[in-house]
């Protein structure tokens, strides 16, 4: 792709990209108003926690069975009917999730002047994720960096503050996969544009350790359509790579069929490693992107 201006956060920004992620929008429709919505609904419908299990929140009273110790029914309640009742706690095992937003150079790219590069879009989608997953008691942290996912509202900034900082020097990224816990969910977020063995390490890494998420690939409208014709330089973001031809147009659909078998490819694994994948770019809608994102971490638990 054709070489646009570097694009990356600060750690003076990483507030205001809390609040985006928060608040994307007083205006209808608003990434907030879904997650919010997603949250009220899926949360505590299948993702949460109501279940019986260990817990302080009471859930339910049930009929006491077979089996039932005694220090289990809840006498004054059993008092009011003729039947013993027992009080259910609600299931409070908190889950951790690891994310990777990929830092690398290529994630600040964009096809145009007016729009956001593709590590907005991707540091977006992690941080509204969270903020799903932190009202749902989740534990939640970022892979390759200090510290173990935490639960709460003061680990938002700190994930905030750990993508606006965590940029890389390469032209592409590969997943780090140091950190991950056990029998735990991970999201990994990246264009994938780089050396795709990369990402079968890590996937197979992740799966050594009983670890299920999903793979989100955000591209720029530019690279899914290749607008490209007459004489046209192509420069990797880091400047490592450059190429230079006269007649781009040319290279349409030999780009476009290694795009396609590329995305085959990353799909394929995460398919082969019990990982859910989802190609996305960023003139696409941030909500729709999150709802699926957020859905398939239902789908991992």
């Amino acid at each position: 792709m054709t070489k646009s201006a570097p694009h990356a956060l600060g750690q003076h920004e990483a507030t205001g990209l809390r609040a985006r992620a928060e608040s994307l929008g007083d205006s209808l429709p608003s990434l907030l108003v879904h997650a919010e919505h997603l949250a009220s609904t899926v949360i505590w419908g299948e993702h949460g926690r109501r279940r019986a299990g260990t817990g302080d929140e009471f859930w339910q009273y049930r009929p006491a069975s077979v089996g039932d110790s005694a220090t289990l029914v809840d006498w004054r309640r059993s008092a009011r009917s003729d039947q013993h009742f027992v009080r259910e706690r609600e299931w409070q095992a908190a889950q951790t999730v690891s994310l990777w937003v990929d830092p690398a150079r290529s994630m600040q790219f964009s096809g145009d002047a007016s729009r956001a590069p593709k590590s907005d879009r991707a540091q977006l989608l992690a941080l509204a994720l969270s903020v799903l997953l932190l009202r749902g008691g989740e534990r939640v942290g970022l892979t390759g960096q200090a510290g173990r996912p935490q639960a709460g509202r003061a680990q938002l900034l700190r994930l905030a503050h750990g993508m606006a900082t965590g940029g890389a020097d390469a032209d592409y990224g590969a997943p780090e996969v140091s950190n991950l816990t056990s029998h735990s969910r991970a999201v990994f977020i990246s264009d994938f544009l780089g050396d795709p063995e990369e990402v079968e390490t890590a996937l197979t890494m992740a799966s050594d350790r009983g670890v299920r998420g999903a793979l989100v690939q955000v591209l720029d409208p530019a690279e899914e359509e290749f607008p490209f014709d007459g004489r046209t330089i192509f420069e990797s973001m880091g400047g490592s790579l450059r190429f230079e031809t006269l007649r781009a147009g040319d290279l349409r659909r030999r780009y476009l069929d290694r795009l396609a078998e590329r995305k085959t490819r990353i799909e394929s694994l995460a398919r082969a490693s019990g990982w859910h994948y989802l190609s996305h770019h960023t003139g696409q809608s941030a909500q729709s992107a999150l709802l699926w994102l957020f859905t398939a971490m239902e789908r991992g638990r």
